[in-house]
């Protein structure tokens, strides 16, 4: 059963942190659709992960099981086992490749770039409808300096 709109676009523009149900982050995206709507969608890497061993399971050939000059699904940037004080680093280094993943993974042939699976994963969820509040705006990258994100400016004083 295929959806009755598909994903036209996907920009990953941000990471957030988030706190419940444990800290981890989540990529910002919009993502537009046939329909002429467009939606900010939030996803943690292993949801991508789960995509990706979905669509290598779903699809061997394309996915270059058999013979890897013909593998079309793209690449996911690799899971990183990394220390507590680099997880925004390794974060903000992932949003690149996930946005070049995603925009690689819409331009794929219909049966793939508009699957279930695919289609499912870029629907709007009840919690991107309605985000936590709870994220702090300026969070050290553990280098000493803060990161510099596209956002507003947060002026913060300290007693």
């Amino acid at each position: 059963m295929m959806l009755s709109r598909s994903v036209l676009d996907v920009k990953v523009v941000d990471v957030e942190k988030r706190r419940n149900p444990s800290k981890h982050y989540v990529y910002i995206m919009n993502v537009s659709f046939s329909d002429s709507t467009s939606q900010v969608i939030y996803r943690r890497y292993s949801k991508f992960f789960d995509l990706q061993m979905t669509l290598l399971d779903k699809f061997p050939i394309e996915g270059g099981q058999k013979d890897p000059k013909q593998r079309i699904i793209p690449f996911l940037p690799g899971k990183v086992l990394f220390r507590r004080s680099h997880v925004r680093d390794v974060a903000v280094r992932r949003l690149k490749p996930i946005d070049d993943y995603c925009r690689a993974l819409i331009k794929l042939p219909p049966h793939i770039s508009q699957c279930d699976d695919v289609a499912r994963f870029f629907e709007p969820r009840p919690e991107d409808l309605n985000p936590p509040k709870d994220f702090s705006p300026q969070v050290s990258t553990g280098s000493g300096h803060q990161a510099q994100l596209d956002q507003p400016s947060y002026k913060m004083s300290v007693k």
